[in-house]
């Protein structure tokens, strides 16, 4: 029998998306810009040094050729050798570069459709949906109504919505409603009331994503968001590989948002963290509990909302530094049977402009105990990982990409 973990780290894009000119991104490469920072160093980046960026580990399944697969050039200064693991690149085909359509994709059903999404204007919300808002869910009004970042708008209207009980609503460039209220003086449960309510009224407008973000504190000087975040999302249109997993009599564990993403369909189990470091604990706990037929999938979204968001790329590259230094004890409790994929759902460049995420390639990287190392070459769709999974736990083949399993399996 067989177990498969999956490890999404949230936006790690290897750049060279053949679409990104249509999306504005052409040219946007998150690992290489990262790298290249860091080894010049920047006198406008406080708190990034200068020299190589370390990443052995990751470097050592394959990470440096997945990019030069993707790019056509090896992330600077970064020392290449020879990878131990199976190694490529994956291009997207769902028509976002959202969240959803990236986790859905990686499990084999792409979003081939367009999602709905807010203008960029003041008030950002249409009329009618603020008013059946405030009607059904009692509020006295709302806050916010625009584009914003989650942080800088709680920081700005949180003490007013404490005073005045009116939940701060807003969105951003992805397909969302993201409502943000005090733990305490507006109640967690109510939150999530009001999120529902939400879900419901803005269906008709095809948006992806309802997002709870509560937070604490007392004065906007330390308004903190809490690990109670909850996203209300769309479920998919289609079986996913999860799906069809635990249709079979296996289980999915989902670690962090990967329950929410997939509006818990095909999920036997979630298990919430907050940071990557305690999502990697998490993920730790399930690679030693859980038995065969059994799927671990594990976002890691700090790379994506703490530091590619907020355009911060000394915060990423440590981040990511962290992340590899933890990687031995993942592949340390690899059994026979077992096999550890990691890659991202989309880019979020932090030397790009803006705050959105960007249209890029991501790494597909792994190992596993019987799989050899080499190159898997780029896939023309994330599915193929989806697929991948699928094969090596024993499913039939789903109806989008295709399996590079074939390639990375040494011959008995």
């Amino acid at each position: 029998m067989a177990r498969a973990f999956l490890f999404v780290l949230d936006s790690l894009g290897v750049g060279g998306a053949p679409d990104a000119p249509s999306f504005g991104d052409a040219g946007s490469d998150t690992l290489g810009h990262i790298a290249a920072a860091v080894a010049r160093g920047a006198a406008d980046r406080p708190g990034l040094r200068a020299g190589p960026l370390d990443l052995p580990n990751m470097m050592r399944l394959g990470l440096g050729e997945a990019a030069a697969l993707a790019t056509g050039r090896h992330p600077e200064a970064m020392e290449r050798v020879k990878p131990v693991g199976f190694f490529g690149a994956a291009q997207e085909v769902s028509s976002g570069k959202d969240t959803p359509s990236g986790h859905w994709e990686i499990a084999g059903v792409p979003a081939t459709f367009d999602w709905g999404y807010f203008p960029d204007t003041v008030p950002t919300f249409p009329t009618e949906l603020t008013q059946a808002i405030i009607r059904e869910a009692k509020l006295p009004g709302i806050l916010g109504d625009r584009h914003a970042s989650g942080t800088d708008i709680i920081r700005e209207l949180g003490e007013e919505h404490v005073l005045t009980g009116k939940p701060i609503c807003y969105t951003s460039a992805d397909s969302v409603f993201q409502i943000a209220a005090h733990e305490e003086h507006f109640g967690l449960e109510r939150l999530y009331d009001l999120c529902a309510i939400v879900r419901r009224l803005i269906d008709p407008l095809n948006i992806g994503r309802v997002i709870a973000r509560p937070f604490v504190g007392a004065t906007s000087a330390d308004f903190e968001r809490t690990a109670n975040r909850r996203d209300y999302a769309v479920p998919p249109v289609e079986p996913t590989v999860l799906d069809r997993l635990v249709a079979a009599g296996g289980k999915v564990i989902g670690i962090g948002k990967i329950g929410d993403i997939f509006a818990h369909q095909g999920i036997s189990e979630v298990r919430k963290a907050a940071g990557n470091m305690a999502l990697f604990d998490a993920a730790l706990g399930a690679m030693d509990d859980v038995g065969d037929n059994t799927l671990v999938f594990a976002n890691f979204v700090d790379f994506d909302t703490l530091y590619g968001h907020r355009r911060d790329v000394a915060g990423y590259a440590a981040a990511l530094e962290a992340f590899d230094r933890r990687l031995p004890e993942a592949l340390s409790r690899l059994r026979e049977g077992d096999m550890i994929v990691l890659t991202a759902d989309h880019g979020c460049d932090p030397t790009w402009r803006g705050t959105d995420h960007t249209r890029e390639q991501v790494p597909v990287i792994g190992t596993g105990p019987g799989l050899a190392a080499g190159p898997i070459g780029v896939r023309t769709t994330y599915a193929d990982i989806g697929e991948t999974v699928a094969q090596h736990l024993g499913l039939a083949p789903g109806r989008h990409g295709t399996s590079f399993l074939g390639r990375v399996v040494a011959d008995a």
